[in-house]
């Protein structure tokens, strides 16, 4: 049995087709380790799966918040914050959300010849004691990546970067010893959690405690990288958002401003015509015409 709730905001999932399972399990590289499903799901509020034959193939349920559980083994497993579990392929089981407090999870289904490699974390709860954003950012490049296409460069880039994955996990104490980040690195950090806080109210503080500098600094950084100031950056990705919704979905213009963390409808449409020109009514009214928003 396998039942869901009628998914999840922000949820995403990528199951690759059988014929490309095929040319992964021939390739000399891919064939090692490669991905099969992929997938994030944020406040996974009613999620639930029990598969009574196992999967075919190994699965890994990363618990970046909340709480759930998963039963293998005949053993409930309890996982919370930054801890992982990994089901064995073809062995029964289910797992749950929290129904107070429901997890938000990262998954990858997996197979490959190496995968006896990682034996030791596989059937057992591991918990993650750092560097939890690189991880996450490893896993958004397995997932765009594989967005991209089943070409075979792209195929085998994933593998190499899913053995890591699954090493950072399995060899933690040598992955935590790498400590020193390139400015580079703390932007790319910084943006991926502007990203992933694009509809709550963050401020410059957040994303420097965030970051682990001071505001002074973070702002020195940021602009020599990208130009931009921090929060100028943030407001970038904001409208970009409100492009997609006035596109693509029928919330209304207040419903999006809110939405986006703007005080109201008019600091909203004040901040849009700033940064494109029009405003979110124009904006949307063309599209309208052009037959993509119904």
């Amino acid at each position: 049995m396998e039942t869901v709730a009628e998914g999840f905001k922000g949820e995403k999932a990528i199951v690759t087709p059988y014929n490309v399972r095929e040319l992964q399990a021939e390739n000399i590289i891919t064939r090692q380790l490669y991905v099969t499903h992929i997938g994030y799901y944020p406040n996974a509020k009613y999620h639930y799966r029990e598969r009574t034959t196992g999967a075919p193939e190994n699965i890994l349920i990363y618990c970046e918040k909340g709480k759930g559980w998963v039963e293998c083994f005949g053993e409930k497993n309890y996982l919370s914050a930054q801890q992982v579990f990994i089901i064995p392929e073809n062995e029964p089981h289910s797992y749950a959300a929290d129904p107070r407090n429901p997890w938000t999870i990262y998954w990858i289904h997996f197979k490959g010849n190496s995968v006896k490699m990682f034996e030791a974390i596989i059937g057992k709860t591991i918990s993650l004691e750092s560097r939890h954003q690189e991880r996450i950012m490893l896993f958004e490049s397995i997932f765009e990546n594989l967005e991209m296409g089943y070409y075979t460069d792209n195929l085998e880039y994933i593998s190499f970067c899913l053995m890591y994955f699954l090493a950072s996990i399995r060899y933690q104490p040598q992955y935590m010893e790498v400590r020193d980040f390139t400015a580079e690195d703390v932007i790319r950090k910084s943006i991926l959690y502007m990203k992933n806080n694009i509809e709550n109210r963050l401020t410059l503080s957040d994303l420097a405690d965030f970051a682990g500098y001071s505001v002074s600094r973070l702002i020195a950084l940021f602009t020599q990288k990208t130009s931009y100031a921090p929060m100028e950056y943030y407001n970038q990705l904001r409208i970009q958002r409100a492009c997609s919704y006035l596109q693509f979905s029928k919330l209304k213009i207040k419903e999006i401003a809110f939405r986006l963390g703007f005080y109201d409808p008019f600091h909203f449409s004040k901040a849009f015509l700033k940064e494109m020109g029009i405003t979110p009514k124009t904006y949307r009214g063309r599209y309208n015409e052009r037959g993509i928003f119904k």
